[in-house]
């Protein structure tokens, strides 16, 4: 079917190895948090074995051996996402964190005012929503948001006008978590940089799913989540340009982001650690160069190419099913389907098929306001990853099938 065996792949992932419910289990999941492979898992447990210890700061053994790995796995992971330098690699707790990070900066800067504007997209998690609407009201800048189309794309062509010279960043997903819309970022770079605009890239979907180079990007950050590409929660990635980076404003105080601290005066440190206030997560970082690492070893190309196929032979046969509409038909998605069936509520739906061992995501999916575009509360979203099989799919439509039965 691809170029990769899912069934290879399965047997180094040991929690897909369970029944839920007295039935094989079916993680379609996957854009909420995807599972972590054995190499991962040791990565971790090897951390807490052998060298546990706080980072930077310490001169015996242990200090130095974890110091060396979390900074390897910054450049491991500067290396996958194609970054000029480790040092514009910050370590965050997630993409949200990440989002945060620029939006406060950026406030506390003072170079956005009530002149300015920020242009966001109608196809956007609340959190590549709520920190700008923040950072409008603590500024009075203007929040401006790109239209959604029927078909579940951005109206790129009102995005023209909605961009000037007082746009002062313009943020929005590489791939949406509700629908799997890939959106035409390059495009959407190049006509934000003519007019000056910041560039930020939510990547949390994209990074698991495709090849990234920031540099070929052209956008200033780009931010991801560990545990949506196969590695540990609480650990995510903010990269940035080193001349912004240096420009903004540090924000979170504390230890390891000073270069010398008095009671009259605090230097800050240089990048990385400008923004890496306080013990980081050591063993998440490490985690998540293993995981990367591991991506990289079955081929970025390979996965997309699996999850592309699999929702090509899913897709007809869910929409075969009397009464179910797919809310997001863009021509260029990713493993996502994201649907909802007449006169059945989405959440009774994912509650049945889960008593049949299949786990999907219900509900709005952090992006309400993308719901609201469509008149719904929320959908059933199936989301793939390389371990998911044809069977897997046959499961899933059994069992809605199934579910839709006793329904109605």
């Amino acid at each position: 079917m691809t170029a990769i065996d899912p069934y290879a792949i399965r047997t180094q992932f040991p929690i897909l190895d369970q029944e839920v419910n007295g039935k094989p289990l079916v993680y379609l999941d996957n854009a909420a948090t995807s599972q972590n492979p054995i190499s991962v898992i040791e990565a971790s447990q090897d951390y807490y074995r052998n060298y546990n210890s706080n980072i930077h700061r310490g001169a015996h053994k242990l200090a130095r051996l974890a110091t060396e790995a979390h900074e390897a796995a910054r450049l491991s992971i500067a290396s996958h996402i194609g970054a000029q330098s480790p040092d514009e690699v910050i370590f965050t707790s997630g993409t949200t964190d990440g989002i945060n990070l620029v939006s406060q900066t950026l406030t506390l800067s003072g170079k956005v005012t009530s002149e300015h504007n920020v242009v966001i997209s109608g196809l956007e998690h609340h959190s590549n929503i709520v920190p700008w609407q923040m950072l409008c009201q603590a500024t009075g800048a203007e929040l401006r948001v790109i239209p959604v189309l029927d078909n579940g794309t951005l109206d790129t062509t009102s995005f023209e006008g909605l961009i000037d010279d007082k746009t002062a960043i313009v943020a929005v997903n590489h791939i949406s978590n509700a629908l799997g819309t890939i959106n035409p970022i390059e495009q959407i770079i190049t006509l934000a940089k003519s007019h000056g605009a910041y560039v930020l890239i939510d990547g949390a979907q994209s990074v698991p799913h495709c090849a990234v180079n920031v540099q070929a990007l052209g956008c200033d950050f780009f931010a991801f989540s560990g545990h949506k590409t196969y590695g540990p929660t609480g650990i995510g990635i903010l990269w940035g340009k080193r001349e912004v980076l240096e420009m903004l404003p540090p924000w979170k105080g504390g230890g390891e982001m000073i270069k010398e601290v008095t009671f009259e005066k605090t230097t800050y440190n240089d990048l990385p650690f400008k923004y890496e206030a306080g013990t980081p997560n050591i063993e998440g970082g490490i985690a998540l160069a293993k995981a990367l690492e591991w991506m990289r070893e079955v081929g970025v190309a390979n996965i997309a190419n699996h999850e592309a196929a699999l929702l090509h032979y899913t897709t007809p046969q869910l929409l075969d099913i009397d009464g179910v509409r797919i809310i997001g038909n863009s021509d260029h998605k990713a493993g996502v389907i994201s649907f909802v069936i007449d006169d059945v509520h989405h959440y009774d739906l994912g509650t049945l098929i889960d008593q049949m061992g299949v786990a999907t995501r219900t509900g709005h999916h952090c992006c309400q306001p993308l719901m609201a575009r469509f008149g719904i509360t929320g959908t059933t979203r199936a989301s793939f990853a390389a371990y998911n099989t044809t069977e897997d799919c046959d499961q899933f439509i059994i069992a809605v099938k199934k579910a839709v039965m006793m329904l109605r």
